[in-house]
């Protein structure tokens, strides 16, 4: 396993309460629209064992054309040892980047694709809609949906309705409207639903598209091929 050591070049204040990290570019690392990492904290492999407190699962915001590793995050007031440790980081300061694999890139397939995201999961499909503008081949349209009951709002410069791209973008701060809209795209029975959030948005995402006839292998998660079952066991009972 190849572990590279680079530095945060920029630190963004997206929100009040959410941060992109911009990382140099390490040479020979590559990604592709979709991807996660492992992100990592100086210190967290200088014992015996990593110290997995120091290790968090993290999706890349950015492409590689914009030189620079995107790592959005929320962090609170109230946080975890490692966030804690992040929000004191400054530019300069060097982290660790390994294990880089998507489980989401923007299939290609000729029909319309809905991107369902909650809070900072927007993170993950940031570059799949900034790969459709840039080339929309085999793409019908895309339409994001996102729930955020903070109010604010991410990457609003990059997720607004634009009718000549065929793109269109909501934002709602609730789940009774979340979950009608859901619906109403699932009218769509030919579309393909990406679904970025907790395990928990996750699944109850998957219960609403299931119960419009939206079959599982239109929907799309961030999860690895193994965990995948975890997610659409219920439907056994369907």
């Amino acid at each position: 396993m190849q572990i590279y050591w680079t530095k945060i070049n920029k630190i963004i204040e997206e929100t009040p309460a959410v941060k992109t990290y911009l990382l140099d570019c390490p040479k020979d690392f590559t990604w592709v629209e979709g991807s996660h990492t492992h992100f990592a904290l100086e210190g967290f492999n200088a014992g015996d064992k990593p110290n997995r407190g120091l290790i968090r699962h993290m999706s890349i915001s950015t492409l590689p054309h914009e030189n620079s590793i995107g790592i959005t995050t929320r962090i609170r007031e109230q946080c975890s040892e490692f966030k804690t440790i992040l929000r004191n980081l400054k530019v300069g300061n060097e982290v660790a980047i390994f294990k880089t694999h998507s489980n989401v890139p923007l299939k290609r397939e000729d029909k319309n694709v809905y991107l369902l995201s909650s809070g900072v999961g927007l993170a993950t499909f940031r570059p799949l809609v900034l790969d459709y503008f840039e080339r929309a081949d085999n793409v019908k349209q895309i339409h994001s949906l996102n729930i955020d009951s903070s109010k604010d709002f991410l990457f609003t410069n990059i997720f607004k309705s634009i009718p000549d791209k065929k793109f269109t973008a909501l934002f709602v701060d609730n789940r009774k409207d979340y979950y009608e809209e859901v619906k109403k795209l699932a009218v769509d029975k030919d579309g393909l639903f990406y679904v970025v959030g907790s395990d928990e948005f996750l699944v109850q995402n998957i219960e609403v598209l299931r119960e419009q006839g939206i079959k599982p292998e239109q929907i799309m998660l961030d999860k690895r091929e193994q965990q995948l079952p975890d997610f659409f066991s219920f439907d056994l009972s369907i």
